[in-house]
């Protein structure tokens, strides 16, 4: 008999160990955007671009990509974000109305073009002087 009591306790045990381990609602990653940047042309991924997320006009996370041009906001709070790529020698991309909910992930891809070399070029009256 307390064999069989150890062995019931045992297994409850376990069971709520599991439990208390499984992966759910309201649990592990939420309210998550991810996502990759890549050159336009060339499709390769860009490092180093800052990617500012905005939550209306307040301006919530920044994070920068990696090597792989991947990126990550975790646990941003429910609502509607802008997100703004920048990165120097590109042109600034933006992805606007991106609805973050909770417990829902949001995947993005995002390519960047090059500045042409005019695009950078300061106006000739920019020099002062007048």
């Amino acid at each position: 008999m307390k064999q069989k009591l150890f062995l019931l306790g045992f297994s409850l045990l376990g069971f709520v160990a599991a439990k208390a381990t499984e992966i759910g609602p309201g649990d592990g990653k939420k309210d998550d955007v991810n996502g990759v940047i890549l050159h336009s042309e060339t499709k390769k991924p860009l490092k180093d671009v800052s990617i500012t997320a905005y939550n209306i006009t307040k301006k919530e996370k920044v994070v920068l990509s990696d090597d792989d041009g991947t990126f990550s906001f975790d646990e941003l709070k429910p609502g509607t974000y802008k997100f703004v790529f920048e990165k120097a020698g590109f042109r600034k991309a933006t992805k606007e109305k991106v609805v973050v909910k909770t417990d829902e992930a949001f995947q993005m891809s995002i390519e960047m073009i090059e500045n042409d070399v005019f695009d950078i070029m300061p106006s000739p009256g920019s020099f002062g002087g007048m």
